[in-house]
């Protein structure tokens, strides 16, 4: 992409509002406008990171068995009160009375309207399990919306859901979810904890939170430092037996304040305590028939008797994932985005406009990475090399190529590492072979 043809509309100052580093940055590389409160347009520079992230997450979920589905924003009233969480799930719902006077909603989660699906079409035990997802948006009415899409109204999630003939068989369900989300936050470049949670107002008795640490977490984290440290367990059979990887993280202390317990944690070596900050990145919970046995969702088990289903619910916070990315991947200059979720591989940046030499070799370069893949963003447009240098630095692309015309007398261009800051001259060639190296991993 030329930038001369694309829309960011980055920031010189940061609004006063935003006290956060994803907020400020999110706004400054016009990555996103707010609308109101907690709502926000996503722009093209924050759509493109926003969806690479959503691809990421499905591709875990498609991995680990799940089946993609999509349930709509709006939902029935009646759903809701069959649960009884219609009056009790409080003011963030937003409550909508359509042109017939139904009471509608828009929806802050799905676990009512999902076990309205499967109670619809699922009758037998011999058609368990079912393992659904979907990504949608998602609408809560936060008394103080804040922290740009951390803590917004309008979110976009991924919710799944499971199905199961008994506890065993749901748990089993439980640690799929455990598993992939570890795989899924590493492919984001995310370390993330799992820490034992409360369950809230989703219900249940066992649930874990996935945080990773930023000095802006709004939960305190209380952890064994191995488990930031644990690889992720990769390429594995999902119909194996994955207790053992869920065991060696949830055999190690991690809690957040609401959670933590002094004296087990003072059992942790010292040299081993960690306690930080977090941000909540993901939640997964197993809440038996909490909302079968209500709504009626049964089938009929291998004795002819019918069974309240056992199911558990796995959420991600695909849009709040792009500011948690930012809190942990940034600079005092701008966002450095991990190489899996940045809107372009490569910046190019044309010291000269309009001096031929250095325009046909940004052409070159700009059509050879286009073709190998590397997906780069062409700054073809007439500012200043100072004002060129900080928006490719503020918006974070892994790698910036600088060409202008004193190297090109030389034979070479500059290339920069934007996460570790290194600068190193080489030729166009050279260059090449080089980023086609690292877009290959």
């Amino acid at each position: 992409m030329r930038l001369s043809r694309y829309f960011l509309p980055v920031l010189k100052e940061t609004p006063a509002d935003a006290t956060i580093a994803s907020h400020r940055y999110m706004l400054r590389a016009g990555m996103m406008k707010q609308n109101s409160a907690g709502i926000y347009t996503w722009l093209p520079l924050g759509f493109k990171v926003l969806k690479k992230i959503e691809a990421i997450v499905r591709e875990e979920q498609n991995k680990a068995g799940a089946v993609e589905m999509l349930m709509p924003t709006i939902q029935s009233a009646d759903l809701w009160r069959e649960t009884g969480r219609y009056e009790a799930y409080g003011p963030e719902m937003l409550r909508i009375t359509d042109r017939s006077d139904r009471e509608m909603l828009y929806g802050p989660t799905n676990e009512d309207m999902i076990t309205d699906v499967f109670r619809s079409f699922v009758k037998s035990y011999k058609d368990l399990p079912q393992l659904l997802y979907h990504i949608q948006w998602k609408f809560r009415d936060e008394r103080r919306p804040r922290f740009g899409v951390m803590r917004g109204r309008e979110f976009l999630m991924k919710d799944a859901y499971s199905f199961d003939l008994s506890q065993e068989d749901s748990v089993r369900n439980y640690n799929r979810m455990f598993v992939a989300y570890l795989n899924t936050y590493a492919r984001l470049g995310l370390k993330a904890v799992p820490m034992r949670a409360d369950t809230g107002p989703i219900g249940g008795d066992l649930s874990h939170e996935f945080l990773i640490l930023a000095e802006t977490g709004e939960s305190e984290v209380f952890c064994h430092k191995d488990l930031v440290e644990m690889a992720p367990p990769g390429n594995i059979d999902y119909d194996g037996d994955l207790q053992s990887i869920v065991n060696s993280r949830t055999s190690l202390y991690a809690a957040t304040d609401e959670m933590h317990d002094a004296n087990a944690f003072a059992n942790v070596p010292k040299d081993k305590q960690l306690s930080a900050r977090g941000i909540e990145v993901g939640h997964i919970f197993y809440f038996g028939d909490k909302y079968s046995k209500p709504m009626g969702a049964t089938v009929m088990g291998p004795d002819g008797k019918d069974v309240p289903i056992m199911m558990g619910s796995y959420g991600i916070g695909v849009s709040r994932l792009v500011g948690g990315i930012i809190e942990a991947h940034h600079d005092a200059d701008g966002i450095i985005w991990p190489k899996s979720v940045a809107p372009f591989g490569v910046g190019i940046i044309n010291l000269k406009t309009g001096d031929d030499l250095t325009d046909t070799a940004c052409d070159d370069l700009y059509r050879r990475l286009s073709i190998m893949g590397a997906d780069p963003l062409y700054d073809d447009k007439a500012d200043r090399g100072g004002v060129k240098f900080g928006r490719m630095d503020l918006i974070g692309l892994p790698f910036q190529v600088i060409v202008g015309p004193r190297g090109l007398k030389n034979g070479v261009v500059e290339v920069k590492n934007r996460s570790t800051g290194a600068r190193q001259e080489m030729s166009i060639d050279a260059t090449i072979e080089m980023l086609s190296a690292e877009f290959a991993e």
